[in-house]
C-alpha cells in the first residue's frame, strides 16, 4: 500500500488576511468549495492503491482538521500531533517510524496539505511511476515542468534517464534563482520546479536518515515510541521531538543521498504561495479579473478581488489584490504581494491579533463569531456541531443569556438540565456552573449575550471537558 502523509504545519502568512495562524490556508477553500487539505486527501482516496491518510499537524489545528475529515467521510489512519514545528524532515521521519511499525516496506507519499493540482490524472500517473521506483529503493521527488522563469521555486536538475521509467536520476537540487538564472535554466532545459512531494519506502528513508541526519531519525523515532494516544490523536513525545534538529527533507536527506530520482509531471501544480498565484490560476472575466463573493467592478482590469462579508466595489483600477474579511481590508499591488508577510510581522510586533484570529473562531465543538461589543456587553453567534458539547464551566466576571435560533439545545444551569427549542432562552447568572450541548442531528445556532465587568475568553473555569482540555480539579473533601 501507499501511505499518504499529509503535512499541515504552515500558517500561510503571505495569504493574510484570509490565512491566519489559528486558521491557515490549508484549512480554507481558496481554489474550490473544499478546504485545500481535503482536496489533497481526496486526490489519494482510491482504497485499492492508497491507505487512509496519515495527518501530521500542530496541536492548535487538530480539532478543525478532524471535523473537516469527518465531514468528508475520511477516517485517517493516524493524526500525529507535533509538539513543536521542526520542519519537514522530522515530520516525515515520525510518519515513517509510525508506518514501519505497521508495514516496514510500506511506501510513504509525502504531500504538503496546501498545494493545488489541476490535472489529477497526470498527478496519479506520476505517482504510479514513482511507486515502482520507490519499491526498488529510490528516494523519489516530483518535478513540475516549468511554465516560465519562476524565481519563487527551487529547481531540480535532471541527470540520466532511469531505464524506460520516465524518471531521471537527480543531478542536483538548486536554490530559488534570480530571474536571469531562471531564464538560463529554461533555455538550457532539463530543469523542473521542485514540487516538495516525495515518495519512498519507510525502511529506505529511515536508513538514509540514519546515514545523513542521524539525530533527526533518532529523536523522531523516539518521539513516536514515547508518544501517547489522546482521543483520536497520537501526541509525539515533546522532549524527544523538541530535541530533533529542524530541517527540510531536501536539505537533510535528498541532497545527500545517491539513489534519488525525479519524476517530471505536467499536472497543473501550484503551491498557492501568494495572492498573485490565486489570480494566475483563477477563472478570469473579460477584463482579466478574478472575483469571489459580493463584488462589483467598473473599468477594473487584471485584479484579484475577494469579498468575504460585505460588498467590494472598484472603479478605474488595475493590477490590484483586494481582499475583504469583515475585520480587515487588504489592498496591494499584484506584483508586490510577497510583501504581505511584512504586515503580518508588524501586527505581531504591535501585539495585535488580526494575524492570528478571524472574527469566526473555531473550537472543538463548533465555532463562535463576534457580532457586537461595547462597555460591559458582548454579543456572539455560537454554532455547535451535532452531538457536540461545550465544557462544563463557570465565569467569575460575566453573566450570559442564550437564545436558541436554530436547532435544539440541552442546557445545564447549576443542577438543572433542560431542553430549549427555537426562540426559547435561558439566563446564566455570574458564577453559575453551566454547559451547552447539541443533542440533535442538525447544527445548533445560539445567540449569546454576555454582560459583566470583564468579557475576556480567559475568564473560563472548566470542570469537565470531553476534548481533553485542562479542567479544574475538585477540592479535596
Amino acid at each position: 500500500m501507499i501511505y499518504p502523509v499529509i503535512l499541515s504545519g504552515g500558517v500561510g502568512s503571505r495569504l493574510w488576511p484570509i490565512s491566519r495562524s489559528l486558521y491557515p490556508k490549508q484549512l480554507l477553500p481558496l481554489v474550490s468549495d473544499l478546504p485545500m487539505m481535503l482536496e489533497t486527501a481526496l486526490r489519494v482516496r482510491d482504497g485499492a492503491r492508497f491507505a487512509a491518510p496519515i495527518i501530521v499537524s500542530n496541536d492548535e489545528h487538530r480539532f478543525i482538521i478532524a471535523q473537516q475529515m469527518r465531514d468528508a467521510g475520511i477516517a485517517p489512519l493516524a493524526h500525529i500531533l507535533e509538539p513543536k514545528g521542526r520542519n519537514t524532515a522530522p515530520a516525515a521521519a515520525a510518519a515513517a517510524s509510525f508506518v514501519q511499525g505497521h508495514d516496514p516496506k510500506g511506501i510513504l507519499l509525502v504531500l504538503p496539505a496546501d498545494h493545488h493540482i489541476a490535472n489529477v490524472d497526470a498527478f496519479l500517473d506520476a505517482i504510479a511511476k514513482g511507486e515502482q521506483l520507490a519499491e526498488s529503493g529510490h528516494l523519489v521527488t516530483f518535478g513540475v515542468l516549468p511554465s516560465g522563469p519562476e524565481t519563487g521555486y527551487g529547481y531540480i536538475k535532471r541527470g540520466k534517464a532511469i531505464g524506460g521509467s520516465g524518471a531521471f536520476a537527480v543531478e542536483r537540487f538548486v536554490e530559488k534563482p534570480d530571474l536571469a538564472t531562471a531564464k538560463s535554466y529554461l533555455a538550457e532545459g532539463g530543469y523542473d520546479w521542485n514540487a516538495g512531494i516525495f515518495m519512498f519506502r519507510a525502511d529506505t528513508i529511515l536508513d538514509e536518515m540514519r546515514a545523513h541526519c542521524p539525530e533527526i531519525a533518532a529523536r523522531a523515532g523516539e518521539a513516536v515510541v514515547k508518544g501517547v494516544r489522546d482521543l483520536d490523536f497520537l501526541r509525539l513525545d515533546a522532549e524527544a521531538f523538541g530535541a530533533s534538529p529542524s530541517n527540510s527533507i531536501d536539505y537533510a536527506v535528498m541532497e545527500h543521498a545517491a539513489n534519488v530520482a525525479v519524476v517530471p509531471a505536467d499536472m497543473g501544480w501550484s503551491d498557492i504561495g501568494s495572492w498573485s498565484a490565486l489570480w494566475e490560476i483563477g477563472a478570469k472575466d473579460e477584463s482579466g479579473n478574478v472575483v469571489s463573493g459580493d463584488v462589483l467592478t467598473a473599468d477594473t482590469k487584471n485584479s484579484y478581488i475577494r469579498a468575504e462579508n460585505g460588498l467590494v466595489a472598484t472603479v478605474g483600477v488595475e493590477n490590484l489584490i483586494i481582499v475583504e474579511t469583515g475585520d480587515v481590508m487588504l489592498v496591494a499591488s499584484r506584483d508586490r504581494v510577497q510583501e504581505v508577510k511584512a504586515i503580518v510581522d508588524r501586527l505581531a510586533a504591535n501585539g495585535r491579533t488580526e494575524h492570528q484570529l478571524h472574527t469566526r473562531v473555531h473550537r472543538p465543538w463548533g465555532y463562535y463569531e463576534g457580532l457586537d461589543s461595547g462597555e460591559r456587553h458582548q454579543v456572539k453567534h455560537l454554532m455547535v456541531h451535532p452531538g457536540a458539547s461545550l465544557s462544563l464551566q463557570m465565569h467569575h466576571h460575566r453573566a450570559e443569556h442564550w437564545v436558541v435560533v436554530k436547532g435544539r439545545a440541552e442546557v445545564t444551569v447549576g443542577d438543572k438540565v433542560s431542553i430549549l427549542e427555537e426562540n426559547q432562552s435561558v439566563y446564566i447568572p455570574l458564577g453559575t456552573t453551566h454547559r451547552l450541548a447539541n443533542p440533535g442531528t442538525e447544527p445548533l445556532s445560539i445567540i449569546e449575550v454576555q454582560s459583566g465587568a470583564y468579557l475576556g475568553e480567559d475568564d473560563i473555569v472548566r470542570f469537565d471537558d470531553v476534548y481533553g482540555r485542562e479542567v479544574k480539579k475538585p477540592a479535596a473533601e
